[in-house]
């Protein structure tokens, strides 16, 4: 059929653009691992709950309930799989999973060899996974199968006139916990009424963050004395957008931590600087006195770091979306991102009670800062604002796990 198809095609491009792509190479070399550590780890008795994250940002989201599960539970085991090498190669030692591997593509073969191996007796699926295959299977198997933080828009194929074969995969799902009462008058609109509106929940996960936050003391001396704007998961598009108001702008301070972090990106950023920075990695109690800007040149700190600023400029919105809102948001920060935001539910929010501000350019970036720096009334409330926003909206993740499993929820 057509799906099965598209999906095998999928494979083969995936296939012939690993012959360049790093992250197509892993993806490749991950997936013909999958079935012989497997067949190597598991379980032969299976009964693993089973959750599936397409990347990093939907593992984060899946979080509260793994390890809610393993505290409340830990005689469960859970088999975490990923899409993305990104979720994949940042949390393939994750403590709270007993396996952790690639999802095999969805062709009905490796559907059901999956299945033979780890005899799921649960499957959760987080926000956007709807893989045919696999949900008709986990259905004629009667395996209990959730999807847990979705959301859904008027233009997704399932409200498509021709969108008929997956309206009808959707029903396959036992529950669906959804974000918003929109998404529930979608699917009860094309009859799918086993849904519970709970919200998402990523704010569970950035609260949890906020709490265990990493104390910097590099970033807070650089951060001392001045404005700072934390510019997180920046790309170049972003970076053309604010480098050249920080430059002008000399009452400003700017920790950039980029999303990509190689040589190549490393270059660009320091060809649009005009004011004295320093790498992270290379810095000292002196160096970061004397720079303006803080490049972090390594991993992991961005969620901790944000509690070190002002103004939160989130990357991404230039590009194929914005990242991680939330996790700026939490510190009562006021955030700045470009246009493409249309997707998250959150950013959306925020910019309709003031926490928030979208951009499509540099004049529009600067009038936005430009009050934030001029008006501390104005910064201040739009900080609370955001941090507010995240604490009204917490507690998706006890609402699952209470119906689910009749378990709190482990902050």
């Amino acid at each position: 059929m057509g799906y099965n198809f598209g999906i095998f095609v999928y494979k083969q491009l995936v296939s012939l653009a690993s012959l360049k792509n790093k992250k197509a190479k892993k993806m490749i070399q991950g997936h013909k691992e999958i079935f012989r550590y497997l067949s190597e780890n598991a379980d032969p008795q299976g009964g693993y709950i089973w959750i599936h994250a397409s990347s990093l940002g939907e593992f984060e989201q899946g979080r509260p309930i793994i390890e809610s599960i393993k505290a409340a539970m830990p005689e469960k085991k859970i088999l975490v799989t990923f899409f993305s090498p990104s979720g994949y190669e940042v949390r393939k030692n994750y403590s709270n999973a007993d396996l952790i591997c690639y999802l095999p593509f969805d062709l009905p073969g490796n559907v059901r060899r999956f299945l033979d191996i780890v005899k799921p007796s649960q499957a959760i699926f987080i926000k956007y996974e709807f893989w045919a295959n696999y949900l008709n299977e986990l259905a004629s198997r009667r395996i209990p199968t959730y999807i847990v933080s979705a959301i859904f828009r008027s233009k997704q194929i399932f409200f498509r006139p021709y969108g008929g074969y997956f309206r009808k995969i959707l029903k396959n799902f036992t529950h669906l916990y959804v974000q918003d009462e929109p998404s529930r008058l979608l699917l009860s609109g094309i009859g799918v009424e086993h849904v519970t509106v709970v919200g998402d929940t990523r704010f569970d996960r950035v609260l949890e963050i906020q709490a265990r936050a990493k104390e910097l003391p590099l970033v807070e001396t650089f951060s001392q004395g001045c404005i700072t704007m934390v510019a997180g998961s920046s790309w170049p598009k972003d970076e053309d957008v604010f480098i050249e108001f920080f430059n002008n702008t000399p009452e400003l301070k700017l920790i950039i931590a980029p999303h990509e972090i190689n040589e190549e990106h490393f270059r660009h950023l320091t060809s649009l600087l005009k004011r004295p920075y320093v790498f992270y990695t290379q810095a000292d109690e002196e160096s970061v006195k004397k720079a303006d800007c803080l490049i972090i040149d390594c991993f992991g700190l961005l969620s901790s770091i944000y509690r070190y600023g002002d103004i939160a400029y989130v990357g991404g919105g230039f590009g194929a979306g914005i990242h991680n809102v939330p996790e700026a948001a939490v510190y009562s920060l006021p955030v700045i991102f470009g246009p493409n935001f249309k997707k998250f539910k959150e950013a959306k929010d925020l910019i309709a009670c003031g926490g928030a501000f979208t951009v499509k350019n540099k004049r529009e970036f600067v009038s936005i800062v430009s009050r934030l720096l001029t008006d501390s009334e104005y910064l201040k409330t739009s900080g609370t604002i955001a941090g507010d926003y995240i604490k009204n909206n917490a507690g998706a993740s006890e609402l699952i796990l209470r119906d689910l499993y009749q378990i709190p929820y482990k902050k």
